[in-house]
């Protein structure tokens, strides 16, 4: 792969868009715009854990395991521990023994996470359609697929969060 100079003035604005998007995220603006679909007193890492299962489902992960979800969620697996454990209680996120090894757990979203996990999707795509509304259907596309393409290179360069 070649390395492109940091100089680019490409690469520069890649550069400022990734801080302006880590900014708002420090804000919680979109999590303030999916609040309405939250119930109160839910914590953001309990959110994390639906949309890790949610997202391991739509892979075509079967029975998935808190392993699993540390590694959806970019975290290890202590604290994806903890954050399956405050799912389960807050009854949107359901455990049970796996039938081929009693000494693993499976985890699986109840009625109410996948509720949850679809009023919240609703209301991110409301925010993203809007903040793309007066885009042509090709530059939203075109930016779909660039997009994607950025957080899969990015994940790969990236690797693993130990750090979480």
């Amino acid at each position: 792969m070649a390395r492109l100079p940091e100089s680019d003035p490409a690469v520069a604005s890649i550069e400022r868009a990734m801080v302006a998007i880590r900014r708002s995220q420090q804000r919680r603006r979109l999590a303030r715009a999916a609040s309405g679909q939250v119930p109160r007193g839910v914590p953001p890492a309990v959110i994390a854990v639906v949309d890790a299962l949610d997202e391991l489902a739509s892979r075509g992960v079967d029975a998935p395991t808190v392993g699993d979800v540390a590694g959806a969620m970019q975290s290890d697996p202590s604290r994806a521990s903890r954050a399956v454990a405050q799912a389960v209680e807050a009854g949107l996120v359901r455990r049970s023994a796996d039938q081929e090894d009693g000494r693993r757990s499976c985890l699986e979203l109840t009625a109410r996470g996948r509720t949850l996990i679809e009023k919240v999707r609703a209301s991110r795509r409301r925010f993203f359609a809007e903040a793309t509304s007066s885009w042509s259907r090709g530059d939203r596309e075109a930016f779909a697929a660039l997009l994607t393409r950025f957080t899969t290179d990015l994940d790969a360069l990236l690797g693993p969060d130990d750090e979480d």
